[in-house]
């Protein structure tokens, strides 16, 4: 296997997942900034979808889109679980997983993309005007919120198991950090549980 990654939450979330998992599995750099993952070879050969990550397979076959890459990852490496040993382990990380993905990542993403990402991204999608952005913004604020109300008592999102769910909160937790949407100052668990996540060896992966 070989993985095209890059700068960004997308490619942060699989490398964590893959550190967590204790693999390791040569890369290869991407120059997103750069526009290298909108042109051939990589837009016709890896992704053509021209965005990172990428996972290539040993048969030259590629399996994009970050969860999926995690599920292949733990099928093929099902050791230590981090999206579940039973069926119902596993329906609980991908049902908070989902929610975390709909509810806080894509609008914190797109915002970031409609405003301090317009340079970069408004000549390869279409993109909200600033005034969607600030909504979108506060969309991901208020689902963090939420999220936060329903965390208390836990010690990882799925309770005492650190999972799927963690990792990709804390990818683009940490990029909202980056830029200028950092946690809300109420959300106390999140913040205490952010702490927690990013003291993991796999944080800096």
């Amino acid at each position: 296997m070989k993985l095209h990654t890059s700068v960004g939450p997308n490619p942060h979330m699989v490398r964590m997942f893959i550190a967590e998992k204790g693999l390791t599995i040569p890369q290869v750099t991407v120059d997103i900034m750069g526009g290298e993952n909108r042109r051939p070879p990589y837009a016709d050969k890896v992704n053509i979808a021209g965005q990172t990550p990428a996972l290539e397979l040993s048969d030259g076959a590629t399996i994009t889109e970050i969860t999926v890459i995690c599920e292949y990852i733990e099928e093929k490496h099902p050791t230590p679980a981090l999206i579940g040993s039973t069926p119902e382990e596993r329906a609980e990380t991908r049902m908070w997983t989902r929610r975390i993905d709909l509810g806080v990542c894509e609008p914190m993403a797109n915002g970031f993309r409609a405003s301090e990402g317009r340079p970069m991204f408004e000549s390869r999608m279409k993109l909200v005007g600033a005034e969607g952005a600030a909504d979108l913004k506060a969309i991901a604020r208020d689902r963090l919120l939420w999220l936060d109300g329903q965390m208390q008592g836990r010690t990882f999102i799925c309770g005492d198991r650190f999972s799927l769910a963690d990792i990709l909160l804390f990818a683009f937790l940490a990029f909202g950090a980056q830029v200028g949407q950092p946690i809300p100052d109420e959300a106390g668990w999140v913040k205490a549980w952010f702490e927690r996540v990013k003291a993991r060896p796999s944080a800096a992966a």
